[in-house]
């Protein structure tokens, strides 16, 4: 018994150790591809690096401009995160509670769920057209509706469950005191949902943040390139042989999802494990 207990734990480590391998590898890989020289890069790579530089991550803030990358990054993401966040949750809210006159909830979930499943692509030449008809192509207001359209879809579809476990009898108590809908919604419901709202947040930062596809359609000033945009404007023609500045970037760019993952890991756990037990 304890012989097989003692092969059962090490075939669980070993398969630890294996996924470990396969999902932190490209990651080691990348961070080698930066800190490599040039002259290395241009030969025969090894598992380990031979050299050590910093000059790859240099260039790409003196040569390129990754700082206005960054900054495009972070203000199309907070921005169109925060409107979808509160777009989104109180929709999923109204949803849950079927607080609208008229039987439509059946047929807008499936509207709703319609424009989540459907490829991205789908949207992009109506959107342009829209966007191209209103002149507004050369600002960063088409790539934030864009994120906007990906992210309340699944925001109400996520936040919709946690909602609907709430008691009503928790509403009522509170309207009985005196509660207006907007202090109960503020101050008792929100307060409620918080795992869901940390574990939503980042899904949500994480597809705006990654997002490739309408930000290569709508964004036509490279001055608001963000830093998909230019991770791709690094691999060029004539810039083909830049794997250095193209490892960096991308380290650059994981950063944010990384350190915002790090502080809500409480609360991105309890997201995704709320109701899977049932009382």
């Amino acid at each position: 018994m304890n012989k097989l207990k003692s092969k059962w734990k090490f075939l669980r480590f070993l398969l630890l150790g294996i996924f470990l391998t396969w999902t932190l590898f490209p990651i080691y890989w990348m961070t080698t591809i930066a800190i490599r020289s040039e002259k290395e890069l241009s030969s025969k790579l090894e598992i380990f690096p031979k050299s050590m530089t910093f000059e790859n991550l240099s260039k790409i803030f003196i040569e390129d401009g990754f700082t206005l990358a960054i900054m495009n990054s972070f203000s199309v993401t907070i921005i169109s995160l925060l409107i979808s966040l509160a777009l989104g949750i109180s929709c999923a809210y109204i949803l849950a509670r079927s607080r609208f006159k008229f039987q439509m909830k059946t047929l807008l979930l499936f509207w709703i769920l319609l424009v989540r499943i459907l490829p991205p692509i789908t949207f992009a030449l109506p959107l342009y057209i829209l966007m191209n008809s209103f002149g507004i192509l050369h600002t960063k207001i088409p790539i934030i509706l864009a994120h906007i359209l990906i992210n309340i879809p699944f925001i109400i579809w996520f936040m919709m469950s946690f909602l609907a476990n709430i008691p009503v009898e928790l509403e009522e108590s509170a309207k009985v005191d005196g509660a207006s809908e907007w202090v109960l919604y503020i101050k008792i419901i929100l307060p409620l949902v918080l795992p869901g709202i940390a574990a939503v947040t980042i899904f949500s930062f994480m597809t705006s943040w990654n997002e490739y596809l309408y930000g290569v359609i709508f964004v036509q000033s490279p001055s608001n390139f963000t830093i998909p945009l230019k991770l791709a404007t690094l691999n060029s023609e004539q810039e083909l042989l830049e794997w250095g500045k193209v490892a960096s970037g991308g380290i650059i760019s994981m950063i944010p999802v990384m350190v915002a993952a790090v502080f809500m890991q409480k609360y991105l756990i309890k997201g995704l494990t709320a109701g899977s037990v049932k009382e």
